[in-house]
């Protein structure tokens, strides 16, 4: 059982990529908070598109930047780091420009937009861990990683708050955010790529070669696209179940929201750092627990009425969140650790295709579930995230080449 990391901000800072990944990270996240809420909203206020056609234009994009994941794993295994996150940060500004320049009426060019904002959204994620990965290691790296997701949700949060604001200014306002949105991505990527992070020298050291293995994780992968469904709750099942079945203010929805916010930005890296004596295959099993009480404590509250039914689902969504902190902490940790260096790009894009997938398929799958009753919709999520925690702590690490033992001893410790 490993002992408590204790972690200085400036020591997190550096394991994080330095201070200007850090900046780079801030801008990079400001800007997708601007944008990502209201890109349905510009494609049908700002391109007079209707809405199910801009609804289409978004998925496509958000799909095929899962096909181009594989590509980055490869990249990166190749030892790029830095130059994958500015890259996958550039690929968002000509998403931006083609939205900018598409004309009203036109989908093709909010497509097009919609694709190449899609492939840097999915990027990312991978990327980010794997340069993360290379210049820290051990609970410093999961500490780091932690800090990036509280920072990143600090930048989101701000930014949306900044585009609500400026909504009541129409469509002229909607069109500057987007502008603002490609300077900042602009921006982020020439501080990204300033670090000039890569692995390279690891890579060779490690033996590497683009015919090595990923480690399995089946198991892992699989709970992962049930587990990721906790990062929906706040955004559509929530709001669905108090604005159509308890009929209350939408303001709930947004307390809910924002507490979700704060307490991730708060909360995600103390919580990180105190798990950080329990394996963390523990800490992602203990996070499905948790997130299963939340579902049958969702459950138990929708049976409460108007009257105390809105409070109880805010006071059961705390402990949900905390389930997202414990498996947001625990989750791509533990594929770092897994994964060898030589293939640690592809193991982070499967992880990635995984986590694309269930955000992709959880709206459809809830707003399914929840026509046929409280009981469909909560009992079938704890159901199947319980399934999942158990997948994940009787899942072996199995790997049988030189330096396997250490692998399973960090994922453990």
């Amino acid at each position: 059982m490993a002992t408590t990391v204790k972690i200085q901000p400036r020591s997190l800072v550096r394991a994080s990529g330095g201070p200007r990944y850090a900046v780079a990270l801030a801008v990079d996240a400001l800007g997708t908070g601007l944008l990502r809420p209201f890109l349905l909203l510009y494609g049908v206020a700002v391109l007079g598109l209707s809405a199910p056609a801009t609804g289409v234009a978004m998925t496509a994009g958000a799909v095929v930047g899962l096909v181009c994941v594989p590509a980055v794993g490869r990249w990166l295994d190749r030892g790029a780091r830095s130059t994958v996150v500015a890259a996958s940060m550039l690929v968002r500004v000509l998403g931006v420009a083609l939205l900018l320049a598409a004309p009203a009426g036109h989908v093709g060019l909010f497509a097009a937009a919609a694709l190449f904002l899609g492939i840097g959204n999915q990027a990312w994620p991978a990327a980010h861990a794997a340069l993360v990965a290379t210049v820290a290691h051990g609970r410093e790296r999961d500490a780091a990683l932690a800090g990036g997701r509280a920072l990143r949700n600090a930048g989101l949060g701000a930014g949306a708050l900044l585009a609500t604001a400026c909504l009541a200014g129409g469509t002229t306002v909607l069109q500057a955010l987007a502008a603002v949105t490609g300077l900042a991505y602009l921006a982020a990527a020439g501080l990204a790529w300033s670090v000039h992070v890569d692995a390279r020298p690891a890579a060779a050291a490690a033996g590497g070669g683009d015919d090595a293995p990923a480690p399995r994780m089946r198991a892992l992968l699989a709970a992962n696209v049930v587990y990721v469904f906790c990062l929906s709750v706040p955004e559509v099942a929530l709001p669905l179940v108090l604005v159509t079945r308890m009929h209350a203010s939408p303001v709930w929805s947004g307390a809910v929201f924002t507490a979700n916010t704060v307490l991730v930005i708060a909360l995600q890296v103390p919580v990180t750092v105190l798990t950080s004596r329990f394996p963390r295959r523990s800490v992602l099993a203990t996070a499905g627990v948790v997130l299963t009480a939340s579902y049958l404590g969702f459950l138990a509250a929708t049976s409460l009425g108007h009257g105390w039914g809105a409070p109880a689902l805010a006071a059961v969504s705390v402990v949900c969140t905390l389930g997202e902190i414990l498996y947001a902490g625990s989750a791509t940790a533990l594929v770092a650790a897994l994964a060898p260096a030589r293939v640690l790009g592809r193991a982070l894009a499967r992880f990635q295709l995984s986590t694309g997938f269930g955000l992709a398929v959880s709206p459809a799958a809830i707003t399914a579930l929840a026509p046929h009753g409280p009981a469909a919709l909560w009992g079938g999520l704890a159901a199947a995230t319980l399934l999942s925690a158990g997948a994940v702590a009787t899942e072996q690490d199995q790997e049988t080449r030189p330096g396997a033992r250490r692998r399973r001893t960090e994922a453990g410790s």
